[in-house]
């Protein structure tokens, strides 16, 4: 996908309504005030030595930053949300909201506007070295926690 094409991704989604449970269309994941889209996925690294991987996680954080530019000069600067410390509590025991709870456990970091009632957010998301990287865009008027 182009930068075009994930800017409509994420406008598509921003005046999309929230579903009254969790559903699954594509690769949309939402549920009671989110959306969670990917805009895009890279391949799986099992037979990598390493090298492959750094490269393609370069590219989906240089990818997340161009997008970032595009929607700071709609929005503004941004604010950038570390969520090890939202894994932190959630592993302690103390309940999260969703979308944050799912996103801390393979979101590092998220980076976020404040728009039209809407969190907007982008971030590159791993769940382990093997898997693929995915660039995702969240939508949702869920609090940060």
């Amino acid at each position: 996908m182009t930068t075009a094409q994930h800017l409509a991704t994420i406008d598509l989604l921003r005046y999309r309504a929230f579903p009254a449970g969790p559903e699954r269309s594509g690769p949309v994941g939402s549920g009671p005030g989110f959306h969670v889209g990917e805009l895009a996925t890279s391949e799986e690294f099992w037979e990598d030595d390493g090298t492959r991987r750094e490269l393609v996680e370069e590219q989906f954080e240089a990818e997340r930053d161009g997008l970032t530019a595009l929607l700071t000069a709609r929005w503004g600067p941004p604010d950038e949300l570390s969520l090890w410390s939202v894994l932190e509590r959630s592993m302690e025991g103390e309940e999260i909201p969703e979308p944050w709870s799912t996103l801390s456990c393979h979101t590092p970091r998220v980076t976020l506007w404040r728009a039209e009632g809407r969190w907007i957010g982008v971030g590159v998301s791993q769940w382990d070295k093997e898997l693929p990287f995915q660039l995702l865009a969240v939508i949702t008027d869920v609090d940060l926690p």
